[in-house]
């Protein structure tokens, strides 16, 4: 049995609730992570191997790399954009634990981010953690595999040649098949799933191409992916008391979100059956429009950067580019342009790229040494996994003890926080007050000093005086006594000349 430990959020078997999903962050901040993790779990998932998750964040220590040589065969990490300097730090770390491993390490799915022109440039100050990463995993496997050919190129250009492109594994959730994608005649009354990125911001007039999408099709609904989606969507805000508005939808002010017209999957299985109900989907989120695919809702990703742009040229998913996109684009047009043979036609070779790649690193595949994921699955059906967050309406949803005891625990942490504030700066005043004492001190007895030096001085003064005195007095004598030798003295001298003349 090969024991294999991946890189991921939670296990696609374990069942969480919404405060969980929040508290322990099992997403990695956004929850098209679990998409592709749960597809590699099922890829991986064979008669003769055991697939346990490791969590998304990182422990370098000593200890902890000393426990997965001893307790595991290999370490499979499945990434997204990890190459931008937001996750360099992360890198760093899993870098630190990997180069402590001893069994083989297979990375696939990791991409570069960058604009969508794909100029790498602004990588340029974190080279030295993707060199260090990408040696790192190259010293224990025999390829990395990437999403697709700016990462490959960016890799190629540090110097690294074991580069396969084999894109992301969400893609192959169903292995070498991919659901027929639905046809259909949007109107009116079509389901419209909406994924916004808040980052596209920049590029493009997001919030007014939502705006116009919602207003023209009312059974539109936003999923949301973030984290801090999540907990806007349990905690709510105060915006609507405050009359606080954005354009995008970040607060309960927002018309989506007063409408209810918003949710936040917390799990790849729901999700993807919640889209099957949708006639069609679309946005700048890459895996809520794979999510969609997968569902066979014919789904169009609107583009703004690399990691976006990578794979669904990759993959041949249809795409637009934000930037060429007005305000008030149709959802229609978008769906009417859009063609899906090219991404169903590549299907089959794309995949057999992919588990090549595994062949290479020395991983079997549950569709070519397994049942095709069919256990997998039918255990994923039996759980009853969390549907899609709605927007809270501040009923008891399940979730009051939980927001009860958060709310207490956050309260506690800020009185404690602030006790620990208030005791440091009572040391810090105490230090002052002694520093403040001790150079009180300290000018009191320079003030001594300073006084007794004035006497001194006083008494100098006087005692030049009385000396002054005395050689004045001394010269006055002198002149007394010497003046009349001197009188003579001189006369003598004029008469001795006048004799001489």
């Amino acid at each position: 049995m090969k024991r294999v430990l991946i890189r991921s959020g939670k296990s696609p078997f374990r069942v969480a609730t919404p405060a969980e999903f929040i508290q322990q962050d099992l997403i990695g901040t956004n929850t098209g992570n679990l998409l592709f993790s749960d597809s590699a779990h099922k890829m991986l998932s064979t008669p003769n191997t055991e697939v346990t998750s490791n969590g998304i964040r990182t422990d370098p220590s000593a200890e902890r790399a000393a426990e997965i040589n001893e307790q595991y065969d290999v370490f499979v990490v499945p990434l997204a954009n990890a190459f931008r300097p937001t996750f360099q730090t992360s890198l760093d770390r899993l870098s630190k634990l990997i180069e402590q491993l001893t069994i083989p390490v297979v990375v696939f799915g990791v991409g570069a981010q960058a604009p969508a022109d794909y100029d790498t440039e602004w990588l340029t100050p974190m080279e030295t953690s993707v060199k260090r990463f990408a040696s790192a995993v190259l010293d224990r496997s025999a390829s990395i595999g990437v999403r697709g050919e700016l990462t490959a190129g960016y890799l190629n250009g540090l110097g690294f040649r074991d580069v396969d492109i084999i894109g992301c594994p969400s893609m192959f959730l169903y292995g070498a098949t991919f659901p027929a994608i639905r046809a259909a005649e949007l109107t009116a009354d079509s389901r419209i799933a909406l994924s916004l990125s808040p980052d596209a911001i920049p590029v493009g007039d997001i919030s007014g191409i939502a705006r116009h999408a919602w207003e023209r099709y009312p059974h539109l609904t936003y999923y949301a992916q973030n984290l801090t989606d999540a907990e806007l969507l349990l905690w709510g805000d105060t915006t609507p008391e405050s009359g606080f508005e954005d354009p995008f939808p970040l607060q309960l002010s927002h018309a989506l979100l007063r409408e209810n017209k918003v949710r936040m999957p917390l799990d790849p299985a729901t999700w993807i059956d919640e889209l099957r109900g949708y006639d069609f989907a679309y946005g700048t989120r890459i895996h809520g429009n794979i999510a969609a695919l997968l569902a066979g809702t014919p789904a169009v990703v609107l583009t703004h950067d690399s990691r976006t742009l990578e794979l669904c040229r990759y993959f041949d998913i249809p795409h637009r580019p934000l930037t060429d996109l007005p305000a008030d684009t149709d959802p229609r047009e978008l769906y009417e342009a859009a063609d899906f043979s090219p991404m169903l036609k590549g299907h089959g070779e794309r995949f057999e790229r992919i588990t090549a790649f595994l062949t290479r690193n020395g991983l079997d595949n549950a569709y070519q040494h397994g049942d095709g994921g069919a256990a997998h699955d039918a255990r994923v059906a039996s759980l009853d996994l969390p549907a899609s967050m709605p927007v809270w309406d501040g009923s008891d949803d399940g979730q009051m003890r939980y927001r009860m005891s958060r709310l207490r625990e956050l309260i506690t942490a800020a009185e404690t926080k602030a006790q620990k504030q208030a005791k440091k700066a009572g040391e810090e005043t105490g230090k002052l007050r002694a520093r403040l004492t001790a150079a009180e001190r300290h000018a009191i007895e320079t003030a001594e000093q300073l006084d007794a030096v004035r006497q001194e001085l006083a008494a100098a003064h006087k005692q030049l005086a009385a000396v002054e005195r005395r050689v004045g007095g001394i010269e006055r004598r002198l002149l007394v006594r010497l003046g009349p030798a001197i009188r003579r003295r001189t006369r003598k001298l004029a008469d001795s000349r006048d004799r001489k003349g």
